[in-house]
């Protein structure tokens, strides 16, 4: 019983954090440039790039921040600031379809799969914490496979409505996806305004306690 409570906070709480969802609409935004193939690249090394970095920082994040001194706080303000950045960007609407060489396309891929599509916006600064809260809460070895399987499950499950996100496309349209990169991009750029000053209020907090301290 224990270990089936564990897996549904696990399952839960990955899911809510990651919001396969939520990705959807951003990544039609980003990749509606790729023909069906390019797409397909991009969600997996964005949903494998996303895997690796939850399962390195379950097992040493803490370790990680606590040796570069890094908070969780200054993470997500840095994703506010990438956050708003590609917001502003979708702003512009530019679909324009991508007539690179094959090498200029690859590296697209590369670049977009890994920020900011995999880094803030699958595994960002909730699902990395979330990751390494659980970890510690993980006190048997079945729990910590517990842990990456459900990792595991809930990219895969996003992996598969990014799959599907093509559909969408040709349905819309590209004025369709034109209005949806406007929409998406004035959002984007309000969550980014909310991850930056979710870092900022508890670090500006800890200065002023700080200099109010005798």
């Amino acid at each position: 019983m224990e270990n089936l409570n564990f897996f549904l906070l696990c399952f839960t709480s990955f899911f809510t954090l990651i919001n396969p969802i939520s990705v959807m609409p951003v990544f039609l935004t980003m990749t509606a440039g790729l023909d069906q193939k390019g797409r397909i690249k991009t969600a997996q090394k964005a949903v494998l790039t996303s895997f690796i970095t939850l399962v390195i920082f379950a097992f040493s994040g803490e370790l990680l921040f606590n040796f570069f001194g890094i908070s969780v706080n200054s993470f997500r303000m840095a994703g506010g600031i990438i956050f708003f950045i590609m917001g502003q960007e979708m702003l512009q609407a530019n679909l324009t379809r991508m007539k690179a060489a094959p090498d200029e396309i690859k590296e697209y891929i590369r670049d977009i799969s890994i920020t900011p599509l995999a880094i803030p916006l699958l595994s960002g600064p909730g699902a990395i914490t979330n990751s390494i809260i659980l970890m510690q809460d993980a006190h048997t070895f079945l729990m910590k496979v517990i842990l990456i399987l459900t990792i595991f499950l809930v990219l895969l499950i996003t992996l598969l409505f990014l799959w599907g996100s093509s559909k969408v496309t040709k349905f819309i349209g590209e004025t369709g996806m034109k209005v949806m990169m406007r929409i998406m991009g004035l959002i984007v750029m309000v969550i980014a305004i909310e991850f930056f000053f979710a870092g900022l209020k508890p670090v500006l907090s800890s200065i002023i306690k700080a200099g109010t301290t005798p």
